[in-house]
């Protein structure tokens, strides 16, 4: 009797109760204020617009052939870099070149390069923005040219190890910025 009941007993025991079930991961919910923009007063051949979350523009870097300002965010844990070069003595080529090298070295931890053409032909405005989807250093890049004078080059990187996940939705807020930097981008003829 006592082999019967056992083994009875011990599938009702392990039969009773519900199958466990994984909890789904959780994300973190972040909002960030509404975009206010407002035009940058920096000493370089193009003025733009950009958010007042940004901390005001300190100081530009300062070479023969290239100047450099940073667009730091504190808040977000973030930098977009901006460098300007003058376009001279037939050097676009190699400017465009160098420009899209920079993106395809992040191919390597990068699931997709996403690119969009831009062009304002009334302000004079050709580039392209490149959105890097993955665990990759940079999330956006970009440049803009009028091709014959100016290029501007800019990139966005965080100051954590890249997780795509985590960093989303502040990747996704910040594209916004950098799109109204290439759509307000005024060269300035001297």
């Amino acid at each position: 009797m006592k082999r019967i009941v056992l083994p009875i007993l011990s599938l009702l025991m392990l039969s009773c109760g519900d199958d466990p079930l994984p909890k789904p991961k959780g994300y973190l919910r972040l909002e960030y204020p509404k975009a206010v923009y407002k035009k940058a007063t920096v000493p370089l051949p193009f003025s733009f617009e950009k958010n007042e979350l940004s901390d005001p523009i300190k100081f530009v870097k300062s070479t023969a052939d290239i100047k450099g300002i940073d667009v730091n965010y504190p808040s977000l844990k973030a930098t977009i870099y901006l460098t300007y070069k003058e376009v001279k003595d037939g050097n676009l080529e190699k400017l465009l070149r160098d420009a899209q090298n920079l993106t395809q070295k992040h191919t390597m931890k990068a699931d997709e390069i996403a690119q969009g053409e831009f062009v304002n032909t009334e302000k004079q405005v050709y580039g392209m923005f490149y959105e890097i989807g993955g665990d990759a250093a940079s999330q956006s890049q970009f440049y803009v040219t009028d091709s014959t004078n100016h290029f501007l080059s800019g990139s966005l990187y965080f100051y954590a190890k890249p997780n795509y996940d985590s960093i989303y939705p502040a990747s996704e807020y910040l594209k916004k910025d950098i799109k109204r930097i290439m759509e307000s981008v005024q060269w300035k003829n001297e």
